[in-house]
């Protein structure tokens, strides 16, 4: 409940921004419960303490983002040595506590012209951080809407996430950067989003063949298929470790990986590697 009411707190600072900001990561994952085409499991959705904002680099955002957020009583939280730095809007003064940072695609070189890395920008009085392949969840999101009785806010909200397809796509694409945490956490977020959106998986084909694959490069998402076959063709560290992540349920590796596999093959198609 308090990390509803955190969010809750988060949704409203940002109103005026939301037709142009999109939840990601962790957050969207549990945002998707609420989408008509999903069947919401028994079990708790993964928790994470931060929530991830995306826009496009292009995105019309005016005003001040920074004061809005101040007002509702979060902080900044400076780190790296990034101009601007990595920014970190927290609130409450726990380390382990609830915060919010801003994201956007990062294109092209990883240098700006005077030599320094190229990872954050300001934008309606925020820095967000450039990362590779943040635009693919911008590509065809979805709207989930959010009632009252669901959450703790003001009022009635449509909330920006990105479609499941795009969603597990970026998570297969960036899997070799992440730590060995990170990549067990992923695995499980995929094993999930399939699972909730199984009865589903025709019309994620559809969302893939013609709305999602059409608008990123072949090579990118030939890629992202190769990926799916190499990591779910055999039970691996990871996947053990993503099976035993939940403290709510018990999960087999092996079956996480066939489910995964045959819900990537749902969605994909027969250019996913399988073990026979």
């Amino acid at each position: 409940m308090e990390d509803l009411a955190n969010f809750a707190r988060l949704v409203d600072a940002i109103r005026p921004w939301l037709t142009h900001v999109a939840i990601v990561g962790g957050w969207a994952h549990r945002l998707h419960r609420f989408h008509p085409l999903a069947t919401a499991p028994e079990y708790q959705p993964l928790r994470t303490r931060d929530v991830d904002l995306a826009f496009s680099t292009d995105a019309p955002l005016h005003g001040d983002l920074r004061k809005a957020l101040s007002k509702a009583g979060f902080t900044e939280e400076l780190s790296g040595e990034h101009t601007p730095p990595v920014t970190h809007y927290r609130l409450g003064e726990e380390d382990a506590g609830f915060y919010a940072e801003f994201l956007t695609a990062k294109i092209g070189s990883d240098l700006k012209r005077d030599g320094q890395r190229d990872m954050t920008v300001l934008k309606a009085g925020i820095t967000a951080q450039k990362l590779r392949h943040l635009d693919l969840l911008l590509e065809v999101p979805w709207l989930v809407r959010i009632q009252v009785e669901a959450m703790p806010i003001t009022r009635s909200v449509d909330l920006l996430v990105p479609n499941p397809v795009s969603f597990v796509v970026q998570k297969l694409l960036i899997h070799k950067r992440r730590d060995a945490q990170k990549k067990a956490q992923d695995v499980l977020y995929i094993h999930d989003t399939l699972e909730l959106f199984g009865a589903s998986l025709g019309q994620l084909r559809t969302v893939w063949k013609d709305e999602v694959r059409p608008r990123i490069p072949a090579r990118t998402a030939n890629r992202a298929t190769a990926i799916a076959g190499e990591l779910f063709k055999g039970v691996t560290d990871v996947i053990r470790e993503a099976a035993r992540i939940p403290q709510d349920r018990r999960l087999q590796p092996e079956n996480v990986r066939a489910a995964i596999q045959h819900g990537l093959e749902e969605v994909f198609g027969p250019v996913v590697n399988s073990t026979s």
